[in-house]
């Protein structure tokens, strides 16, 4: 399958069709680090890990409503150009299963490898795609206007049985292109 690009111009092509098959080529801690790896870039990210509760909706699909939950706030970068703010919320009871999740190195592969470490593969994954208006703290970190429409991915994964095991949602800086793929046999 092919991989995310990096072209000439700063654009990021985020191809989905192999992103999380890929998430510890190389000795990678996840996707990004792999995809931007691979299409000649220099990941970086600055993560910062605490507990608290989750956004109401996140909360809803998660099953969680108001338990203290695992947040990981990533700054994402490609050499010094940051290129996504991500917030992934995680339950509890994957927290007690896999204590690396709450670590800010969560090892090769990252926080979905040690899930599945943890016999809670994440079988199913959603993505919904909007656009959404930049927060004031979003439009600093991103050098966009506050207001300015962003892409937004809201990822969801679930085990075989149907649990969420990670609500995580992708704020991206401009030059992005978003690729799928859908199955037709």
């Amino acid at each position: 399958m092919p991989s995310n690009t990096i072209g000439g111009d700063g654009t990021i092509t985020r191809d989905a069709r192999s992103r999380y098959r890929q998430r510890a080529e190389g000795g990678a801690h996840g996707a990004f680090e792999a995809e931007t790896k691979k299409a000649g870039g220099t990941p970086r990210a600055e993560v910062e890990v605490t507990r608290g509760a989750a956004p109401a909706d996140v909360a809803d699909i998660l099953g969680e409503g108001g338990a203290e939950v695992v947040i990981r706030r990533r700054r994402m970068y490609d050499g010094e150009r940051l290129v996504q703010l991500a917030d992934t919320f995680i339950p509890g009871f994957v927290a007690e299963a896999a204590p690396a999740v709450a670590q800010l190195d969560t090892g090769t592969g990252g926080i979905i490898s040690r899930m599945a470490d943890a016999g809670l593969a994440q079988t199913d994954v959603v993505e919904d795609v909007t656009q959404v208006p930049a927060t004031a703290d979003q439009a600093e970190a991103l050098g966009v206007e506050e207001g300015e429409l962003l892409l937004t991915i809201t990822h969801t994964g679930r085990t075989e049985d149907g649990r969420a095991v990670e609500v995580s949602r992708h704020v991206l800086g401009r030059g992005w292109t978003l690729r799928y793929g859908v199955p037709l046999a």
